[in-house]
């Protein structure tokens, strides 16, 4: 079992920048890869952005590709969403995600965290 709790969500203006975070607590090491995702009100839950838990390789959504980054601090169990020159259309629920080792999915669920962005 992963259990796994984001942060850093919030307000911000167009242009503005938010980091968010994922703590992970228990079987850490049996996870692939995290994930970040995203849902706008009214639409689909929203890939955003991955990173494989070891090598760091990460993978991102065409739509955020140059403004967001994801990294990993290993020691810390985290993972971070840095998101730069945001825009109205980010604002949405963002939630982290974690891969089992072996897994073709995704297993654990953050709770998410709200991003508003204001034009």
């Amino acid at each position: 079992q992963v259990q796994l709790v984001e942060s850093g969500g919030g307000l911000v203006q167009a242009g503005g920048s938010l980091r968010l975070s994922c703590a992970a607590t228990g079987r850490t090491s049996s996870i692939y890869a995290m994930g970040w995702f995203r849902q706008a009100p009214g639409k689909e839950r929203e890939f955003v952005a991955q990173i494989t838990w070891r090598g760091g390789i990460t993978y991102y959504v065409d739509s955020v590709k140059g403004r967001f980054t994801v990294s990993r601090d290993n020691a810390k169990n985290t993972v971070y969403l840095q998101m730069n020159s945001l825009k109205p259309e980010d604002t949405a629920v963002y939630s982290c995600a974690a891969n089992w080792a072996g897994s073709s999915g995704w297993d654990y669920w953050g709770q998410g965290t709200q991003v508003t962005v204001s034009s």
